[in-house]
This record gives C-alpha cells, sequence and structure tokens, in this order.
C-alpha cells in the first residue's frame, strides 16, 4: 500500500480533523490497514469513542478526488435508493489527502440481495436531473472525468467521454487506427440513438463488482463513486465488464425499469468509454480491445 508507512504527523492532522468534525471523542485511537485498492491506501480506524470510520489515503494534491468523492456519496444518499457509506470529511494536511467514511461491515450476498440491489438500483436511476453532467468534475478511477452540464446526451458521451479518453489514448502513443475507428464511430453516435431518447439519471458512474456489496444485515451497498446524471444504460452496462452481479439483479431491475431493446448494442458503447480508460491507465492490451470494440460498433452503423 502506498501510504502503509505515512507520516505520523498525517495521523495526528487527520484525527483533529475528524474530532473537529464529529467531537472530541472521535480522535484516533487505532487504525488498520485494508487492501483491495489499486489507487489510494485504505484503512480501519477506531476512535476514542468506539466508532470506527474508513480513511482513504493519497497525495494532498489530490485532495479535489476526495472531495468529488465525498460530494458523490452525498448526491446518492439523497435519492434514499440504496445505502451509501455517509461522508464525514475530505482533508489534507502534511502531504496527505483524506476522505473519511462511516464504516460499514460487510457480509455475504445472496439471491435475494441481488434481487433487492436491482430494485433499488433502478429506483435510484429514478432520481432525474434536467441536463447530463454534474456540477462538478470528477474522477474515473484516477483519470480526470469532465461533467459539464448539456442539453444533449450524444454530444456529452461524444466530447467528454470518448473523445476526452481518445485524446488521452492518443497522448499515450496510441494512435493510427484506434483514433480512425474513434473519429468514424464519433461522428456515427446518433445511428446508436434513432428510436431511443435517453433521460437524465443520476448514475453511480463506476459501477463494477468491486464497488458494491451487502452489509452485515444483508442490505445492499455502494461506493467509490463517479457521479454524474446520464444515461441509465451507461451504469447497467458496466455491471456485465466484470462480473459480480447475478441473473436475479438484472431480471428485478427490469421488472422495475425495462431496458429498451436496444440496449444491447449501446451497452458496448458505453463499455467502451471504460475500456479505454482502462487502456490509458493500464496498458496495450485493453486498446486492442477497443479497437475489437469499434469495430462491432461500427458494424452496426
Amino acid at each position: 500500500m502506498l501510504f502503509q508507512s505515512s507520516p505520523e504527523p498525517a495521523w495526528v492532522e487527520l484525527s483533529r480533523s475528524l474530532a473537529e468534525a464529529r467531537g472530541p471523542g472521535a480522535g484516533i485511537i487505532n487504525r488498520q490497514s485494508i487492501g483491495g485498492g489499486s489507487i489510494n491506501s485504505a484503512f480501519r480506524t477506531d476512535t476514542r469513542e468506539g466508532v470506527s470510520y474508513f480513511v482513504k489515503l493519497n497525495r494532498e494534491a489530490l485532495l479535489p478526488m476526495f472531495e468529488a468523492e465525498a460530494e458523490g456519496l452525498q448526491e446518492l444518499r439523497k435519492a434514499n435508493a440504496i445505502r451509501v457509506p455517509e461522508p464525514v470529511l475530505a482533508g489534507a494536511g502534511q502531504g496527505y489527502a483524506w476522505i473519511v467514511t462511516e464504516f460499514i461491515t460487510f457480509g455475504r450476498g445472496s439471491a435475494q440481495s441481488q434481487e433487492t440491489f436491482g430494485r433499488q438500483f433502478a429506483e435510484m436511476h429514478r432520481q432525474a436531473a434536467d441536463r447530463f453532467g454534474w456540477h462538478r468534475d470528477n474522477t474515473i478511477g484516477s483519470t480526470p472525468q469532465i461533467n459539464q452540464w448539456d442539453d444533449h446526451w450524444i454530444s456529452f458521451y461524444r466530447d467528454q467521454r470518448l473523445r476526452v479518453q481518445l485524446d488521452l489514448a492518443a497522448a499515450n502513443g496510441f494512435r493510427g487506427s484506434l483514433q480512425e475507428k474513434g473519429e468514424r464511430l464519433m461522428v456515427s453516435l446518433d445511428r446508436f440513438f434513432a428510436s431511443y431518447m435517453p433521460v437524465p439519471s443520476l448514475l453511480h458512474g463506476d459501477l463494477w463488482g468491486g464497488n458494491q456489496g451487502v452489509d452485515d444485515a444483508g442490505n445492499p451497498v455502494i461506493f467509490d463513486p463517479a457521479v454524474y446524471y446520464g444515461d441509465r444504460e451507461a451504469d447497467l452496462a458496466m455491471t456485465g465488464l466484470f462480473g459480480g452481479f447475478s441473473t436475479a439483479f438484472y431480471d428485478a431491475y427490469n421488472e422495475v425499469w425495462p431496458l429498451d431493446e436496444g440496449y444491447q448494442t449501446r451497452k458496448t458503447l458505453y463499455n467502451l468509454y471504460h475500456i479505454l480508460n482502462h487502456a490509458n491507465l493500464f496498458g496495450g492490451g485493453y486498446a486492442m480491445q477497443a479497437e475489437s470494440m469499434m469495430d462491432q460498433l461500427l458494424a452496426e452503423c
């Protein structure tokens, strides 16, 4: 973990900030590293009052990333549809930035919890805005994610999702056919929406199997969001990228809010954004996968 041995002054400052936010009894008396993160270091912290909190640490310059995450968690909580960890504070000091949230004890999932999750996820998507985007930018993984408000979904997805990733890919050396196919696809985006008009739904934005779980009472939980308002299909599409979601989840979602018949094609279009991001973060194998997806989509045009 990057900050397993983070300097004690940073923890002193974090403890002071937590005590200011939650009262003197919230000072940290113990911390324990938690594995699983590839971007941040994560810890469970125990306090004098007996309450535990979840803490993520990174470089101080990344405070805006944590501030956006805290606001995203709060936005999801306002929908009152799925359990979301309560954000406590985001702050920085002594060379480090942090986000502190409610600590949730996780349990084992079941077919019933997946069914509940599907229904709740559909209800969350019914939280709507007037336009596509959000009031602030955030990150997808560690990549900046632009969320400027736009009245039109096609231009939002073209300019603030695909074009941003393709420009970053070019800067990372992925040029040639990837860029040529990407340009052709962006010109043809309207063909995927000829009989379908998305509405601006509240999206988690980065929902794969590692960003969801079940608490010890069996309630579905979502966390680590990249929130914005967009086509709900984009959220559903990502759930299929890396597994973790059962047939019960999708069946329950469709009972509450059935998906359009063109979803299976647009699913590939929406996952292209995440595969391009993985190419930019992790390398060339994902670039080849992105080209294959582009070939499939262009054949549909």
